[in-house]
């Protein structure tokens, strides 16, 4: 649970993220990276106290649904599923462009084309064979991954020790650059709550959650924290570089650092796309089992007793948006969708508590305080967002209506929820 988180977290953000937070905030920028983290510390509380009543799949989606709701629980299933696809997508097309760094060609047509298929058909049959299998990978990835980026952490902090630099300009940043990098970095951390989807098939759900998402944050603010200081303090113009991990190793370590942290791109991006389809089909399959979705995606193999229709058609929808979609549109649509369901959930724990006051394993303190903040945190970056694709994101809220419409009088509900 610990690696699937990490995985979901740590992605392809890390190795071009502390460029743009340092264009921001300065030398300032490694406490932002803290500063972030304590924020997404409030709203994973509020996931992890949510997840320690539920042993169904389904995450966050199962979470809203029962204090809220049919309703919104498919309109968080549908901003789950567009948040998934377009974050996985944008993470495909990042990993051609690292594999460009050692074949050029990647980025041609046919190329490119067998490369995503290659990359996707394998992680979606993997997943299909098993949640084992999918785990194995998860836990695989997340080790061949953390190891570059640990490695550069540790020879940074040395290489700081034994090249004292002069200190780069303060950072003249106001409110909206602070507020600008932590929507960066609150994103940056964000990705966990895929890890929840498939708890139905964990061995202990209520007491492992809570556990696997606090300890996967506390890796995640340390090795990101500590990335970034080396950033900025290893490169003179850590602001205006294009990879800025790639070239703090290539002055410590040679080309042959640059070319590692190379690699570890390319491996961060498979295992943040490993993690993701173990847990995104998942979510899938929670809406198909309360009759939220059609019958076929709650659909189990005879063999491998695994939601394999909602893996192929996950896995297919994610081949089709790598290939068609860029980057940049992909990765506005899921910052803008996460956002609405982090509140969503935040909003969700006080309802929870009383509508199931036995059931937690996880209490927090302090009543209403941190879920109220966690709803603070979001509102607050949404007015930071873009919304250019805003008739985008209103198409998939009227496409969870009419989904709510037709599927309502369908489909049965847990003791206690209420349509």
């Amino acid at each position: 649970m610990v690696a699937l988180a990490v995985n979901c977290i740590v992605g392809s953000g890390i190795f071009g993220l502390p460029a743009p937070v340092a264009g921001f905030v300065g030398r300032w920028s490694p406490l932002a990276v803290l500063l972030a983290g304590l924020a997404m510390a409030a709203i994973i509380a509020c996931y992890a106290e949510a997840a320690s009543q539920f042993t169904e799949t389904g995450g966050h989606y199962l979470y809203v649904r029962r204090a809220f709701g049919r309703f919104a629980g498919v309109q968080v299933g549908w901003m789950t599923l567009l948040s998934r696809l377009t974050a996985c997508a944008a993470a495909v097309n990042l990993l051609v462009i690292s594999l460009g760094e050692f074949w050029p060609g990647a980025g041609a047509a046919l190329p490119r084309f067998a490369v995503v298929s290659l990359f996707v058909g394998t992680l979606g049959l993997a997943n299909y064979r098993g949640v084992a299998a999918g785990t194995l990978v998860s836990n695989v990835s997340v080790v061949a991954k953390l190891v570059p980026l640990s490695l550069v952490a540790a020879v940074g902090m040395v290489y700081l020790v034994a090249h004292p630099l002069p200190a780069a300009p303060a950072s003249a940043a106001g409110l909206d650059g602070w507020l600008k990098a932590l929507l960066l970095l609150i994103f940056a951390y964000g990705g966990y709550e895929a890890a929840l989807f498939p708890l139905g098939e964990a061995k202990d759900p209520r007491r492992d959650a809570g556990f696997a998402l606090f300890a996967a944050l506390l890796i995640v603010m340390l090795l990101y924290t500590v990335l970034q200081l080396v950033v900025i303090e290893v490169l003179p113009d850590a602001a205006h570089s294009e990879r800025p991990l790639a070239d703090a190793a290539r002055v410590m370590l040679g080309e042959g650092g640059a070319a590692l942290i190379s690699v570890g791109a390319m491996i961060s991006v498979y295992g943040y796309l490993s993690a993701n389809l173990l847990g995104a089909p998942r979510a899938m399959f929670a809406l198909a089992e309360r009759g939220d979705f059609p019958g076929y995606f709650a659909a189990i193999h005879p063999r491998f007793r695994t939601p394999y229709f909602s893996i192929l058609v996950y896995a297919v929808l994610l081949w089709a948006f790598a290939l068609l979609g860029s980057f940049t549109w992909n990765v506005t649509l899921s910052a803008v969708a996460r956002l609405f369901y982090y509140g969503a959930v935040c909003a969700a724990v006080p309802v929870l508590r009383v509508k199931q006051p036995g059931a937690a394993v996880l209490r927090l303190p302090g009543g209403p305080v941190i879920p109220v903040l966690g709803v603070l945190v979001c509102l607050a970056l949404l007015t930071r967002v873009d919304f250019s694709k805003s008739l985008i994101l209103l198409a998939v809220i009227l496409t969870a209506t009419v989904n709510w419409l037709l599927t309502r009088g369908r489909g049965t509900m847990a003791a206690g929820e209420h349509a």
